[in-house]
Parts: C-alpha cells; sequence; structure tokens
C-alpha cells in the first residue's frame, strides 16, 4: 500500500469535485440566458448536484465498508466522465440537470470514499489530515475560477471550460488503479455494522448532523451564487470566488496549530461569528470593498466543513464511514435547498425594485440586480448566527461532561 499515492489520488479526485462548483456557479449567468432559465431554475440546476451528493453520501457510506472503497472510487470515475459530456452537450433545463445530477452522485461517491480513507490512513492526526485534504475542494475551486476567468477572456465558453474537468479526471483515475487500500478504521476495530448504525442513533451526532445542515448552507450556498451576483456590483464575481478559495485553501493547511490551540469547536465558533459578519458586511458593500467583505467571509468558512467531520470523527469514532457520509450527505442536501431559496430571493429583490410595466437595461439593470443579489447573500447571515448558538451549547455540554469524573474523583 502508497499512503501517499492514495493522499494524493483523493485530493486530486476532491480537485475535480471543487472544479465543477466553480465552472457552474460562473456559467449560471449564461445558462439564464443561453438557455432561457430563470434564476430560481437555474438554482434548482446548481441544487441537482447537491441531491446528487447526499443519494451518493448515504448509499455509499454503508457500502464502504462492505463494497470497498476501491468500487464506490470506480463508480465517481464513471460519473465524473459521464456528468462533464452530458453538461457539455446540454441543450434544455432537464439535459443540464441529468448532467449535473450524475456529477453530483461523482462529487459524493468521492467524498463518501476518501474522508474514511483518511482518516485510516492517518489515524493519529485525523483533524489535521482532513483539513489538508480539504485544502483542495478550495484550491480546485481556484483552478476552476482561474480557468473561467482565463477562458472567457479568450471567448471560450462554459462548454469548452467544463471539458477541461477531463484532466485532472483522467489523473485520478491513473492514481488509484490497481492500488491496494487500507480497511476501514471501524473494520479495523472489529465492530460490528450494527454498532455503527445505533451511533449514528445518539443524540449528539444528531445534534452535529443538525449543525451540519447549517455549516454547509452558510458556506456552499452563497459561494455558488458569488460569482453570477458579485458580476452585477462592480467587481469580477468569479475573481472574488478565488480569492475567498484561496484564503480557505491557506488557512486549512495550516489548520493544525489553530486545532490545538483552540480545539475543534472552538474553531467552530469563531468560524460562525466571523462568517455571520462576512455576509453581512457583503450585503452593505460594492465595488473594491468586497473583496475586504469577501475576506472576513472566507477566514469564516474556512474550517467549517473539514473541522464538523473531524469533531464527528474524533468524538463519535464509532459511526465510523456511515458516520462521515451522513454528514457529507446532510450539508449538501441542505445546500441543494438553500440555493433555489437564495435565487427566488434574488428573483423577488429584482421585482420589488422594477416598476410595474418597465424594462431597465444596461447600468440600471447592472445596478438593480447587484443590490437585489447582495440582499439575497445577507438574508443567508441568519444561519451562522444560529450556528453561534449552538456550538457554545456544545462546548458548555463537554466542558460539564468531563468536570462531572473530576467531581467524582
Amino acid at each position: 500500500m502508497k499512503p501517499s499515492r492514495l493522499f494524493t489520488a483523493s485530493c486530486t479526485a476532491l480537485i475535480v469535485t471543487a472544479m465543477s462548483f466553480a465552472l457552474r456557479g460562473a456559467a449560471t449567468a449564461s445558462w439564464v440566458s443561453d438557455l432561457h432559465l430563470t434564476n430560481e431554475q437555474a438554482g434548482w440546476i446548481n441544487g441537482s448536484a447537491f441531491w446528487g451528493f447526499t443519494l451518493a453520501m448515504i448509499v455509499g457510506g454503508p457500502l464502504v465498508d462492505s463494497w470497498g472503497l476501491n468500487r464506490i472510487l470506480g463508480l465517481a470515475f464513471v460519473g465524473h466522465a459521464a456528468g462533464i459530456v452530458l453538461s457539455v452537450v446540454a441543450w434544455n433545463f432537464w439535459s443540464l440537470f441529468a448532467g449535473t445530477l450524475l456529477f453530483g452522485i461523482a462529487n459524493g461517491s468521492v467524498e463518501a470514499a476518501c474522508n474514511p480513507l483518511v482518516a485510516s490512513l492517518f489515524p493519529d492526526n485525523k483533524t489535521t489530515k482532513l483539513n489538508h485534504f480539504h485544502v483542495w475542494f478550495p484550491g480546485g475551486i481556484v483552478i476552476g475560477g482561474l480557468t473561467s476567468f482565463l477562458f472567457g477572456k479568450l471567448g471560450l465558453g462554459w462548454q469548452v471550460q467544463f471539458a477541461t474537468m477531463l484532466i485532472p479526471l483522467a489523473c485520478y483515475g491513473l492514481l488509484f488503479f490497481k492500488q491496494p487500500f487500507p480497511q476501514t478504521e471501524r473494520v479495523q476495530r472489529g465492530e460490528s455494522t450494527g454498532s455503527m448504525f445505533a451511533a449514528c442513533l445518539s443524540p449528539g451526532f444528531i445534534v452535529m448532523v443538525g449543525c451540519m445542515l447549517l455549516t454547509a448552507a452558510s458556506e456552499l450556498g452563497p459561494g455558488q451564487w458569488i460569482p453570477s451576483i458579485l458580476e452585477h456590483a462592480g467587481v469580477s464575481g468569479i475573481l472574488v470566488l478565488v480569492w475567498i478559495t484561496g484564503l480557505m485553501a491557506v488557512g486549512r493547511m495550516f489548520a493544525g496549530p489553530f486545532v490545538h490551540n483552540l480545539s475543534p469547536i472552538g474553531m467552530l465558533i469563531g468560524s460562525a461569528i466571523v462568517s455571520a459578519l462576512g455576509l453581512y458586511a457583503m450585503s452593505h458593500t460594492t465595488g473594491a470593498m468586497l473583496f475586504a467583505a469577501a475576506t472576513v467571509f472566507a477566514f469564516g468558512v474556512c474550517f467549517f466543513w473539514p473541522t464538523m467531520l473531524g469533531f464527528v470523527a474524533e468524538n463519535y469514532p464509532k459511526t465510523g464511514a456511515l458516520g462521515l457520509a451522513i454528514m457529507g450527505g446532510a450539508g449538501m442536501l441542505s445546500v441543494s435547498f438553500v440555493l433555489p431559496v437564495i435565487g427566488s430571493w434574488y428573483d423577488a429583490g429584482i421585482a420589488a425594485r422594477t416598476s410595474v410595466g418597465a424594462a431597465p437595461s444596461g447600468e440600471a439593470l447592472a445596478a438593480i440586480q447587484a443590490a437585489a443579489g447582495l440582499e439575497a447573500l445577507g438574508k443567508v447571515a441568519l444561519l451562522p448566527l444560529l450556528l453561534t448558538a449552538a456550538f457554545v451549547a456544545i462546548a458548555v455540554s463537554k466542558r460539564k461532561a468531563a468536570e462531572v469524573p473530576a467531581r467524582v474523583a
């Protein structure tokens, strides 16, 4: 077994997943005009990627132990290839919906297999290594965002941009090909499937699943809409997304000291507060100041996803691969619903700012779209505020639980 090769292959597979997020976000405005869609319909298309992700996580999670990591990753490869091709040739709402759904299933298969794979490869350093693995989610978004920006300058459309994902797809397929894989931690410990399912019904784990619904919606919901919305606000929306995700990649690369000094729950409390401030700031700024607000948002959501997974892996280890799959699936499911909601807020904001019978164009239309879109992003700030209260309650509960044995002693 070659741990470094398996880890590199996992990171490359995550790059494909992440590139799709950036390229879809950049292509959303083109879909609306080219395929004659509403913003809400575009939200449903983007949302289908998250439905597929959730489906793959929930179905694939329990199969990881019995079916094998290699077979789940084989499904991911096939799904990515099919999703790319169908998206490139899409001609209407339903064809693009289907291609995006297939891509989502592949993305979920990557997450279902690679999270327990990384945890098994590095059992004594799970949270830090999961942060390092998830560096390549924002890293892949940077790659996809820059690809979209540069290809757009060259006059190459979103179909060509989507086809570039075939390159990292081929790379991770070759890296994983015929490699031996480790057993998951649960199998190594000899714990039964029944105990894994029982652990997933524990109250503490269920609370963390609820929190995952909100952390994922806070991070990925705005992320999918930022390129389209901010394009009308005086800046390049895709470059703002590249900036945000680049900062996230740097933050996750140096997550180790934060984990050791703050503890995972301390990191989550700080992340929730800062992300709420960032979303609020974005909804009240325009032009170059959006980069400053985006910086705050980036550092807020930076540690959400991997730290949530690391917290569960360390505090609820008996949930195994299924627990990580449920967490990831719940997160993506929430995003699938929040995307069309943001789209409907966006449409409603535009309608509220447009006089009956009027058809604004040019700068007037751009100003209306910018104001409506930024207002929609601001409404999402309520989610991290709710998370702040939830994480503080979890921290207090953990502290009280730790004090009980000390008092008994």
